[in-house]
Parts: C-alpha cells; sequence; structure tokens
C-alpha cells in the first residue's frame, strides 16, 4: 500500500526549534566536476563515479567503503540539491569520526550482543567496537575496504569484495557484490549478493546520511516521516534488542502517520533514552521473501523532497543523527551538526544469531545471499 502524507502534518513543524544551519551549500558542479571524477589518491586504488539519468539527478560513489557521497535531486523549485551528506576524499572517511557516512555495510549490519553468537554448535568471537557490542561487521567492517569496482555505464556502478575466512572473527570467505543503478525514474536501487564457503551470517545493508532539504541545511527534526509498521524491537540500554517485538501503537514509535521526526523525540520515554532517540529496527509491515514492501516515506520540510524507501529486507532501522558531534566538515563546508541527518536503513533485525525467533541471517555453502531496496525521489509542492 502506497503511504500517503496527510493534510495537517506540516503545521506541526512550527512548534519544533532549528538548529544551526551554515548558509554554505554544495552545488552540482561542485561535486561533479572533473576533479571528483578522477582517481582520489589518497587512498591507493580509490576513485569517485558518477551515475546520472535524464532527468539530471546525480549519484556520486566512491569505492572506498562502497560510499554513496552525493545525490542531487531536483526541490520544489527544481533547484538540483545534494540531500547525502559526505566528504571530498577518501582520507576525510578515513578520518572521521563517523566511520559510517554513506558506507555500504557489512558482513553484519547492526549490532551483534558481546560480539558472540553460536553457529553449528560453536560460539564465533567477533571483534568489539561499540561499547560491549560488534556494530556493522566490527572493526573490519567494509566501511574501510576499498571495493573493486566497476562502472557499467552511466546509470550502474558494480562493486565487488571478497571478505576473507575470519575477517573480524566472521567465518567463510564471502565474495559480496553489490549493484548501484540509478534509473530514469529518480530511483536508487541497491541490489546485494553474497556467497559463501562456510557457514556463516551475513546482513548488508547502505548507510547513506540524509537531510532532504540539503546538506548543511540545519536540523531534520522538521522533517516529517512515515513508517509502515505496527511493532519495533525494544533494546537495553546498549542497543541489544530483548529480543520482544513491542507494538508502536501509543508510543513515540508509532509513525504509520506522518509526523515529524521532532515532536517526539524528547518524551520521557526509556527507549528514546536508550537510543539518544531513534536508533530503532522497526518491523516493517506485510513482507514476504522477494517481494518489496514500502517501508517508509520521508519529505523534507523545506524542499519539498519526498523520499520514498522500498525493500525485500523485514527490517527498517531509523537513526535521528543522535551520535552526530560536530566535528567533521561536510564537503559544502558544513559540520556534522547533532540531528543535521538522518539514516534509513533496510535490513534485517539487529542480533537475529543470538534471537532464534527473528529471521534468520545465515548463509550456508550452495546458498546465494540475495536482497534488494531501493529510494526513489520525488517532490511534493
Amino acid at each position: 500500500m502506497k503511504l500517503k502524507f496527510m493534510a495537517g502534518a506540516l503545521p506541526a513543524l512550527l512548534l519544533l526549534a532549528a538548529c544551526n544551519s551554515s548558509s554554505k551549500k554544495t552545488t552540482v558542479d561542485s561535486v561533479t566536476t572533473e576533479s571528483v571524477s578522477k582517481a582520489d589518491t589518497s587512498i591507493k586504488n580509490t576513485s569517485f563515479y558518477v551515475l546520472k539519468n535524464k532527468n539530471n539527478v546525480k549519484a556520486v560513489f566512491t569505492n572506498y567503503g562502497g560510499r554513496l557521497v552525493s545525490l542531487f535531486v531536483p526541490d520544489k523549485k527544481g533547484t538540483l540539491i545534494d540531500v547525502v551528506t559526505g566528504f571530498k576524499t577518501a582520507e576525510e572517511y578515513k578520518k572521521s569520526t563517523e566511520p559510517y557516512f554513506g558506507a555500504t555495510i557489512g558482513r553484519y549490519g547492526n549490532r551483534i550482543a558481546k560480539g558472540k553468537f553460536m553457529l553449528d554448535g560453536k560460539q564465533v568471537t567477533l571483534t568489539i567496537n561499540n561499547g560491549p557490542n560488534t556494530l556493522h561487521g566490527g572493526k573490519a567492517g567494509f566501511q574501510y575496504v576499498v571495493f573493486n569496482a566497476n562502472q557499467k555505464d552511466e546509470h550502474t556502478l558494480e562493486l565487488s569484495y571478497l571478505s576473507k575466512d575470519m575477517e573480524g572473527g566472521f567465518p567463510g570467505n564471502v565474495k559480496v557484490k553489490v549493484t548501484y543503478t540509478l534509473n530514469d525514474d529518480n530511483e536508487l536501487h541497491m541490489d546485494y549478493e553474497a556467497t559463501t564457503d562456510k557457514t556463516t551470517v551475513v546482513n548488508l545493508t547502505n548507510h547513506a546520511f540524509f537531510n532532504l532539504n540539503g546538506e548543511g541545511s540545519g536540523t531534520i527534526l522538521n522533517h516529517i516521516v512515515q513508517i509502515n509498521a505496527d511493532k519495533y524491537t525494544p533494546v537495553d540500554s546498549t542497543l541489544i534488542p530483548t529480543g520482544k517485538l513491542e507494538p508502536v501503537a501509543g508510543t513515540p514509535f508509532d509513525f504509520n502517520k506522518p509526523t515529524a521526526i521532532g515532536l517526539r523525540i524528547n518524551d520521557k520515554n526509556q527507549q528514546l533514552k536508550n537510543g539518544t532517540g531513534y536508533d530503532h529496527n522497526f518491523v516493517l509491515t506485510g513482507t514476504a521473501p522477494g517481494k518489496f514492501t514500502h517501508a517508509a516515506s520521508v519529505l523534507g520540510d523545506k524542499s519539498g523532497v519526498l523520499m520514498d524507501v522500498y525493500t525485500q529486507e523485514p527490517g527498517l532501522q531509523f537513526y535521528s543523527g543522535n551520535f552526530m558531534q560536530s566535528k567533521n566538515t561536510f564537503k559544502g563546508g558544513s559540520k556534522d551538526d547533532f540531528r543535521t541527518a538522518f539514516a534509513m536503513e533496510t535490513q534485517h533485525f539487529p542480533d537475529s544469531p543470538n534471537e532464534p525467533s527473528f529471521p534468520t541471517t545465515t548463509l550456508k555453502p550452495g546458498q546465494t545471499y540475495k536482497t534488494s531496496s531501493y529510494y526513489k525521489f520525488s517532490v511534493k509542492k
């Protein structure tokens, strides 16, 4: 079912405070000129790749971490704005205090409790990088690797990587391929594939940080969000799911109707306290293997840019930029200020290897991990 934004959602924005914004804007020319299209020599074998469609929409990637660097889409005035936060060089991504900007995430997106789980009767022990837990593949996550890149045409970029046996503690030589496609319907598709020679776990996603008013435009608290989920997975103080699926009804996690991100983000709620805001997995409604579900919609309050999220995954991690600390400078000159970008990560549930009731993330030899998601962009005037 196509989710629609309801009349009356926008007035609620007037109740929300704005945070500092930068007057510096990232233009399409500043990112997609020859300088960015050439090899980035700051890290060996890294380059930038530009995808485009007939509508002048452009997506810029680097094979360092398989990252989405920029995404230029038209706003309600017809002006192309960059709705993805990122840096000018691979070296800046490497040095960033936030390692996940735009990255292809693997081997396992989200958290695994204490970096341990049982697989085929044996304990797997991973590297720890997030308090007591493993996050986004641990210290050897894909955000730090240089993918092999093959730009097949102006619409399609294929990234591949061999994650070797016991990399980060994960068993199996895992061959990963991610294909990013920008089509003429203003859809950015992400098609993931993986195979293994040993039983292992795989959960791939992309961690783009979005601001639909444009990079450097200030708070995302006035963005309007709708998530097609009746339940979510509550977490403990270290952001590991409790194993329960709780109803969103009557809580700040009910986004079945269009709601400003900031409307309830400061409510007295233990889950919001645990996540320092929204950093939770939503259990998507009406999912089925191989079927696309309309997972979410997000509207930029100033730009009119509407982003619809479609996925074959059972879950969606909504992250409201709670750990952005103004320590990094984006390509347009703005800082990564608190809650000036959000993420919508399509995924299997966090800590699934330790929760038998969650959809499995186990991949065995002879099987092919295959899943797709896409972001569709349009304008609400």
